[in-house]
């Protein structure tokens, strides 16, 4: 029998999980593209990513997916870890910090309607206007916090990130239902890291003359955002509506924040933690559940008029 899907504490500690990593992926990134060209940073995350899959699964003998699924699968690698690394990174080249947080921002809206479309999940209009709300909350972040934001033909590459990513979680999630979650995120993982083998043909050179810290900075995007991020994030798809649970992409910019505010001692503005408040108020509007009608009360029919 199938679980009923809710967002339930394990899938918020999921969620949690993810976000953490993939919050630290952006400034990862940047700094590994010093030694690195795009192509090379997405080949050299999806390949740790993937060794770190295919000895999990070996360990704990994840069957594969079943060979019908393996075209889809396959498709859905390219699209969402080869398409959407290789833009984002590209991008990160060019655009503005600020500019990517916000396009990135609109995969929750973009998950959502593609729920909508491809698992026919309904969306109430409360949380329509939650991710609204959001990403308000999430512009007001950005805007306050002193990162540049700049309107540059580059900027597309995000959109493109945002796009495939979006296919990419919930394209998978009717997968589940029938195939070992492991099993086909890692199938993904393999075919995306295919898919980016052409862009980063030059990597075995570049690690050659590359800085111990930049090799690190690569280390790092493929074990803690690629493989534990991605393995956390499709677990709270397994038990979660996927447009509930991309709302909490929302949280990322804040967390960027806080994570600033600590480690590096950049102290937010009044209006960037409003910002944050308006963000948390959208998501918790976005994922609040409608209060269960009252049963009609039938009387006794000795009592009854």
């Amino acid at each position: 029998m199938q679980t009923p899907e809710r967002l339930d504490g394990r899938a918020l500690a999921y969620i949690g999980i993810a976000l953490l990593t993939w919050s630290s992926a952006y400034a990862a990134i940047a700094y590994a593209l010093a030694g690195f060209t795009p192509g090379e940073v997405a080949l050299a995350r999806l390949a740790i990513g993937s060794l770190c899959f295919a000895v999990l699964m070996l360990v704990k003998h994840v069957p594969m997916p079943a060979k019908r699924d393996w075209p889809v699968l396959t498709l859905l690698g390219v699209i969402g870890l080869t398409v959407y690394h290789l833009c984002l990174n590209t991008a990160e080249t060019r655009v503005a910090s600020g500019t990517a947080a916000i396009l990135i921002s609109l995969v929750p809206a973009t998950t959502a309607a593609l729920s909508a479309i491809w698992l026919r999940e309904r969306l109430s209009p409360r949380t329509l206007l939650g991710l609204g709300v959001a990403l308000v909350g999430v512009v007001l972040v950005v805007l306050t916090s002193g990162k540049d934001v700049k309107v540059e033909p580059m900027a597309a590459l995000v959109l493109v990130s945002v796009v495939g990513c979006s296919i990419f979680f919930v394209g998978q999630k009717p997968l589940f239902a029938r195939n070992s979650m492991l099993g086909v995120t890692g199938f993904t993982f393999f075919a995306g890291t295919l898919g980016a083998l052409p862009f980063g043909l030059g990597l075995p050179q570049a690690l050659m003359h590359a800085a111990p810290s930049h090799i690190g900075a690569l280390l790092w995007l493929g074990i803690a955002p690629t493989f534990i991020g991605y393995i956390a994030w499709n677990a709270a798809l397994q038990r979660a509506p996927a447009s509930q649970v991309s709302s909490f992409i929302y949280f990322s910019p804040p967390i960027a924040v806080l994570i600033g505010w600590a480690w590096l001692g950049e102290r937010p503005t009044l209006l960037t933690l409003v910002g944050g408040v308006i963000t948390i108020g959208g998501v918790v509007l976005a994922n609040a559940r409608r209060r269960a009608q009252p049963a009609p009360v039938v009387g006794h029919p000795a009592k009854q008029a």
